[in-house]
């Protein structure tokens, strides 16, 4: 058998392989409809509560088999659809409330203790999410196990979300409006973290996502809530008919747009540019395998070439890997011999993401490849490049050739 093997084309793919991104890709109409969701889980579970007589365990009992039944429609679902994904989160932002309400309301659990208690969940689950599958990138919820690991995140995030907010604007008496402040604040730190530090990007969605929860809620009482105790007084039916509406209106302009579905067609390089090679590296030391199909590719006719490293020394990859080591020094040594092999110059970059699929995307996005070379992983489990990393690139559209490293 060849070292180097291209891909089957995505048609010849199995149908578990073939499951393209269960989430949106992460634009502001995402963070919009986001909050949006979070105000409509607290006033409508309010609504329902409160205004149609149901009481909390009706409601938490009937919410929970309507989420259930949409949930098995969202997990059956090969592909992102927006209006089964965002009435998914309209109904765990609902659910979400509700168990942070049973618990305080009905059992007596004090909002400090299911705010640490839910902090606690969360926290678990991040842990085996990225135990399991070494990413928590939404970029790479392909899988049922990553999927079911995503949702359980997002109830989590409601639930605890509810809890802080309610700690914050009840529990120490600061009012609606300032909470909502706190939180916008939190966010716009942790935006300028991300846009301005470089802070991890899957930490700093994360993180913003359990924020806006909070945010949401808090608007959504704000908004809900009497005159008297500091709200507008619009009320919980005319709150959630508003936001409900405007949820509904910007996912129908999202499925007819296409606007938020995560790119899978090809990356052309512009007219005249000549192609472009994207060669992406299991370990910083190029592989025989890896320098024998560059070479090919060089003779085949004229190529730009661009490599891909992982950084083991602030994103902790592979054991065995050399500890203290920079990966700019290490991105220096391998390329001499992959310019050797390319009869050319080569440049490349150090991955900036534990998962090498959203470093991929963010190269794809940034350039004009029109091919891509992955050295993939020995038999053990990589701590960047996962088993099944190129049959999930090969969906972006572009030619994919799979190199077995030894």
């Amino acid at each position: 058998m060849n070292s180097a093997q291209a891909l089957p084309r995505p048609s010849a793919i199995s149908p578990g392989r073939r499951m393209l991104n269960k989430v949106p890709e992460i634009t502001v109409y995402f963070w919009i409809i986001k909050i949006l969701c979070t105000t409509v889980g607290e006033t409508f579970a309010d609504n329902l509560n409160e205004n149609l007589g149901l009481g909390l365990t009706n409601t938490s009992y009937i919410m929970g088999a309507v989420l259930i039944a949409v949930m098995v429609a969202q997990f059956r679902s090969r592909r992102y659809v927006p209006g089964i994904y965002w009435l998914a989160v309209v109904l765990v932002s609902v659910v979400g409330t509700l168990v942070s309400d049973n618990l305080v309301e009905n059992y007596g659990v004090t909002l400090e203790t299911t705010t640490i208690l839910f902090s606690a969940c969360l926290i678990a689950t991040f842990a085996a999410w990225y135990w399991s599958e070494r990413t928590l990138s939404v970029h790479t919820i392909v899988t049922t196990r990553r999927e079911a690991f995503y949702w359980a995140t997002i109830l989590f995030t409601f639930a605890l979300g509810t809890s802080a907010g309610d700690l914050i604007s009840e529990k120490l008496e600061l009012g609606y409006l300032p909470t909502v402040g706190i939180f916008a604040g939190a966010i716009a730190i942790v935006a300028f973290c991300h846009f301005a530090l470089r802070m991890n990007a899957i930490l700093s969605f994360w993180l913003a996502y359990v924020l806006t929860r909070p945010l949401g809620a808090s608007i959504g009482d704000y908004l809900a809530s009497p005159t008297e105790e500091g709200g507008l007084g619009l009320g919980t039916t005319l709150t959630s008919i508003i936001f409900l509406s405007t949820i509904l209106a910007l996912v129908v302009f999202l499925a007819i747009s296409k606007r938020d579905v995560i790119r899978t067609g090809p990356v052309a390089a512009p007219p005249g540019a000549g192609p472009a090679v994207l060669v992406v590296l299991n370990k910083v030391a190029p592989t025989g395998a890896l320098i024998d199909a560059v070479r090919r590719r060089a003779a085949a006719g004229h190529a730009e070439f661009r490599v891909l490293v992982p950084n083991p020394d602030n994103l902790g990859f592979d054991h065995g890997d050399p500890d203290g080591q920079d990966g700019v020094d290490l991105l220096a040594a391998a390329l001499p011999s992959l310019r050797a092999a390319a009869g050319g110059q080569v440049t490349g970059r150090v991955a900036l993401s534990p998962n090498a699929y959203d470093d991929i995307v963010e190269e794809l996005d940034a350039g004009t490849y029109t091919e891509i070379i992955i050295e993939t992983p020995p038999a053990h489990l990589s701590h960047w490049l996962h088993v099944d990393l190129p049959h999930r690139v090969a969906q972006l559209g572009v030619p994919t050739e799979a190199v077995a490293a030894a």
